[in-house]
């Protein structure tokens, strides 16, 4: 009994540090905040800290797969929907992470500009793995769905799961280089629309989809994204008041 009580204690203390890291992200920016930031938000010691994250790199990686698994838990539960079918899927799976995405889209931003750096080129495509896994895992068996309802007609169904891990990969690299470079000045907006418009219409070709099945996200949720990051006096971007 108290080992499951010293690791209920040890979860509750890590996501405190995690959840102080996030606040720190919205208020001062990954880089600019300091493991004594941390510290003095929460009235630990250094020893405390580094029992938990045995450095600030640690941190950013407990960060990113917390994100990815509030993800999967959200997500998880319309690939077992037995009352979808595969185009269904598939289409709120994409419709329910953009939405997800876009009410915590400052954090994100936050998370992937450090992530992005030249710097994190490794950890990137570990981390990109790690969630195109998840994604694997579930695609495939929606995939032979949607050819047993005959609604999806995949060329070579072997190989979709990889070929979509690759587009995935490429779409993220795509949007974070037009996001990323300028967040203080509106983006062009058509620009992320035809973006994901020619995603989508990748995806319906390569899944053998009918034309017009696979709507990922609508036009006002894709040009939430070019919207400014709004900075305060110190440059740290401003934090939603709802977040």
């Amino acid at each position: 009994m108290s080992r499951i009580v010293n690791e209920q204690e040890y979860a509750v203390k890590r996501n405190e540090i995690l959840d102080s890291a996030r606040r720190f992200i919205y208020t001062k920016g990954f880089e600019q905040m300091s493991i004594q930031d941390i510290l003095n938000d929460l009235g630990i010691s250094k020893g405390a800290f580094y029992h938990y994250f045995g450095s600030k790199h640690a941190l950013l990686e407990a960060l990113t797969d917390r994100t990815i698994d509030e993800g999967v838990a959200l997500l998880l539960p319309i690939f077992e929907d037995p009352s979808l079918t595969a185009v269904e899927k598939i289409r709120h799976y994409f419709s329910s992470a953009a939405v997800w995405k876009t009410a915590q889209k400052d954090y994100l931003l936050g998370l992937m500009q450090v992530v992005y750096s030249d710097d994190n080129a490794l950890f990137r495509q570990k981390m990109f793995k790690a969630a195109m896994n998840h994604l694997r895992t579930w695609l495939q068996p929606i995939i032979e769905q949607g050819i047993r309802e005959g609604d999806l007609k995949p060329a070579y169904p072997a190989l979709v799961s990889e070929i979509i891990f690759g587009l995935f990969q490429n779409l993220g690299d795509a949007l974070a280089g037009k996001i990323l470079p300028s967040r203080s000045q509106p983006l062009d907006s058509q620009d992320l629309v035809d973006t994901m418009a020619a995603f989508t219409d990748a995806m319906e070709r390569i899944l053998g989809a009918p034309c017009g099945s696979l709507k990922f996200m609508d036009d006002e949720t894709i040009r939430q994204w070019a919207l400014p990051i709004q900075y305060n006096s110190n440059g740290a971007q401003e934090r939603n008041p709802t977040q």
